[in-house]
């Protein structure tokens, strides 16, 4: 979560000299601390000072701002250095800094920067910027979600974020913001984190599928009867000079998964490594039409089908709960409860198809028994 821009709270205040006090007091004084025309003892206090006026004065806003973006280096470096600026001044400073590959080094490395800062910038950093994040371990242990925001972000290189992500797996620490975080845990042991050609295998596969058309979209709506059931195995081509699929890791897999568009998905759902197919069903892409499609492919891996039928908020969906009625790697248990929430012509379908599971179609027989009065 990023720090909340407000007013300094009056101990903070408290704490400045008695120049940025006077700066920020009423009157004409005001105006010429947001031009940063008072002399004031250290660039800390002119950066807090200007936080506090362009924050808290709708008047001295803009011009505190500009005053902010004109800030030499050597002023807003001596500024980030400072152990005693608040948090939330470093924060506000943050998107000045990151301009220069000096200053972003000196923002990161500011003894008082927050860890929601840096999470910010590990999500929108360059790959030197998020390696420069990912050094300092003690950080990425106490806070995850920077691990989180670096998995995320397609410029961070993957020998980096497999070292990260290895050192939260060695640490026993949970990183909740990566959606497979429990497959990845049970694939990361053994993984080398600086093979150069795995960046470069991962950069290309990324952009190749993001070239290549979607795939696996459906007509329709995942909440109609008309989806279409696809219980086949369609595995769309993959040009391997274009997506080097192939040559990937496993962990650089479950990472394009989330990474990557519904053809990354498409292509990654039927990987024959079963936790990169369910990384794929558990990318935070993936779409309800996706679902519905994968609901129906009786060749996917049973674990992926398990998945789909256990997520509530997939399984409201008419589309996708015939689907799974009709797919006989659904467990029993899950078919039968949704079973009786199908159309009559539905139900009389499954009745008729070979392969689903001879209990449902016994329930399906008596729900239509039932409903025709047979059942009293």
């Amino acid at each position: 979560m990023a720090l909340l821009h407000s007013p300094l709270v009056p101990d903070a205040i408290a704490r400045l000299s008695p120049a940025a006090q006077k700066a920020l007091a009423p009157g004409p004084g005001r105006m010429m601390a947001a031009r940063g025309l008072l002399p004031l003892p250290r660039p800390a206090e002119l950066a807090t000072v200007l936080y506090e006026l362009a924050i808290g004065d709708p008047t001295m806003a803009a011009a505190a701002a500009a005053t902010a973006d004109g800030m030499p280096e050597k002023v807003l470096a001596g500024a980030l250095g400072d152990a005693d600026i608040e948090p939330v001044v470093l924060d506000w400073l943050a998107p000045r800094a990151v301009r220069s590959p000096a200053m972003f080094e000196a923002l990161v490395l500011a003894p008082r920067v927050a860890d929601e800062t840096i999470v910010e910038l590990a999500a929108h950093g360059g790959a030197r910027e998020v390696d420069l994040i990912a050094s300092n371990e003690q950080r990425l242990l106490r806070c995850p979600d920077i691990i989180a925001a670096m998995y995320a972000n397609p410029h961070a290189r993957m020998s980096t974020v497999d070292r990260a992500v290895e050192l939260a797996v060695r640490n026993n620490v949970r990183v909740s913001g990566i959606s497979a975080w429990e497959e990845l845990v049970r694939v990361m042991a053994g993984v080398a984190g600086d093979d150069a050609d795995a960046d470069d295998v991962f950069v290309q596969a990324l952009d190749g599928v993001r070239d290549v058309a979607d795939a696996s979209v459906v007509a329709g709506s995942a909440d109609e009867e008309f989806v279409i059931l696809d219980s086949e195995d369609k595995q769309p081509a993959v040009d391997e000079k274009r997506v080097p699929i192939g040559k990937m890791s496993v962990p650089a897999k479950m990472r394009l998964a989330a990474l990557g568009n519904a053809f990354a998905r498409s292509i990654l759902i039927r990987d024959p490594v079963r936790l990169v197919a369910i990384a794929a069903v558990k990318a935070p892409g993936v779409t309800e039409l996706e679902v519905a499609k994968y609901a129906g492919n009786h060749a996917l891996d049973n674990d992926v089908i398990r998945y789909i039928a256990g997520r509530r908020d997939w399984t409201r969906l008419y589309g996708i709960k015939k689907s799974l009625c009709m797919n006989p790697k659904t467990p029993i248990s899950e078919s039968s409860k949704m079973l009786i929430h199908l159309r009559d012509n539905d139900i009389r379908t499954i009745v008729k198809s070979k392969g689903v599971p001879s209990a449902v179609v016994a329930q399906a027989r008596k729900l239509i028994a039932q409903r025709s009065g047979g059942g009293k």
